[in-house]
C-alpha cells in the first residue's frame, strides 16, 4: 500500500522525466555526424575569458566521440534534466498538507512516520536510479547505429555520478517539504540553490574544481583522474543528513 502509494504520488514526474532523458540522449548521440562535418568549419575563437576558453574546449572535445558524449551529454543535457527532476521527485513529502485530505488519509494507515518517510524517499531515489541508468545506457546501445562506440562501464560510471549527487537535490527537495506545507517552495528554493551554484562556478573558476557539478559528471574520471572519491562520499553524507532531518521533520509535526 505504501509503495503503490509513493508510485501514485511521483509517477507522473517519473515516466516525463524518463522520456524527456531518453529523447535527449537519442538526440545527442544521433546529431554527433553531423557535429564531425561542422568541427572543421569551425573557426579559431579568440573570445577570452571563461565564455572563450569552453567554446573552444567544447569544440577541441566534440573531435572525438568519447569527448562529444561527455561534453553533450553528460556534463550538459542530461545533468541540467537530472538535477531538475531530482528536485521534483523529492518535492511534496508523504504528509505534505498541499495534498488535502490525502493527509488525513495517510495518517491512517498502519505504520509510523518514519516508515511513510523512508518508502516515500526509497520510491524516489530507485526512480532517481532509473532515471539515471536506463538514458545512460541506450547511449552505447545507439552508438553502432551512426558508426561509433561507447563503452558500457563509462556509461555506468558517469549514472552512478549522475545518481549520487541527484540524490543530494532529491534529498534536500525532501526535507524541504516536510518544512513547508505547499510544494512550491521546496522546488524554487532547491531550484534557486542550484542556479546559484552554476552561477559561481562560472564566475568565481577558482571554486570550479570542488564544484557538485564536476562531480556530478564524472569529470575527473573522464579526464584520467579517476573516480571522485570524496565528492561522492560527501555527497552521500549530505543525503543521509537531509533525509534524517526530514524524519525528525515530520515526527514533531502535529497533524
Amino acid at each position: 500500500m505504501l509503495w503503490y502509494k509513493s508510485w501514485l504520488d511521483t509517477r507522473w514526474r517519473f515516466v516525463i522525466g524518463l522520456v524527456l532523458l531518453l529523447l535527449s540522449a537519442c538526440g545527442s548521440v544521433l546529431a554527433y555526424p553531423k557535429v564531425m562535418q561542422l568541427v572543421p568549419l569551425a573557426p579559431a575563437t579568440d573570445v577570452s575569458g571563461e565564455i572563450g576558453r569552453r567554446i573552444r574546449e567544447a569544440i577541441d572535445l566534440s573531435r572525438t566521440y568519447r569527448g562529444y558524449v561527455w561534453s553533450q551529454w553528460f556534463s550538459q543535457n542530461m545533468l541540467q534534466m537530472m538535477a531538475l527532476f531530482a528536485i521534483l521527485l523529492g518535492t511534496g513529502g508523504p504528509l505534505s498538507q498541499a495534498s488535502g485530505r490525502g493527509t488525513l488519509f495517510t495518517l491512517s494507515l498502519p505504520a509510523t512516520r518514519d516508515r511513510l518517510l523512508g518508502v516515500r524517499a526509497a520510491t524516489g531515489l530507485v526512480e532517481l536510479l532509473a532515471l539515471a541508468l536506463v538514458p545512460s545506457l541506450l547511449v552505447p546501445v545507439l552508438s553502432p547505429a551512426i558508426g561509433q562506440a561507447y563503452g558500457v562501464g563509462d556509461a555506468l560510471i558517469h549514472a552512478g555520478c549522475m545518481f549520487i549527487v541527484g540524490a543530494v537535490f532529491f534529498s534536500l527537495a525532501l526535507l524541504l517539504s516536510t518544512v513547508f506545507a505547499d510544494i512550491w517552495r521546496p522546488l524554487l528554493i532547491v531550484i534557486g540553490i542550484a542556479c546559484v551554484l552554476a552561477v559561481a562556478e562560472f564566475v568565481v573558476p577558482a571554486i570550479a574544481p570542488y564544484s557538485i557539478f564536476r562531480v556530478m559528471t564524472g569529470e575527473a574520471y573522464f579526464r584520467g583522474g579517476g573516480l571522485p572519491w570524496m565528492g561522492l562520499l560527501v555527497s552521500t553524507a549530505a543525503s543521509a543528513a537531509f533525509l534524517y532531518s526530514a524524519t525528525i521533520n515530520i515526527a514533531r509535526q502535529d497533524f
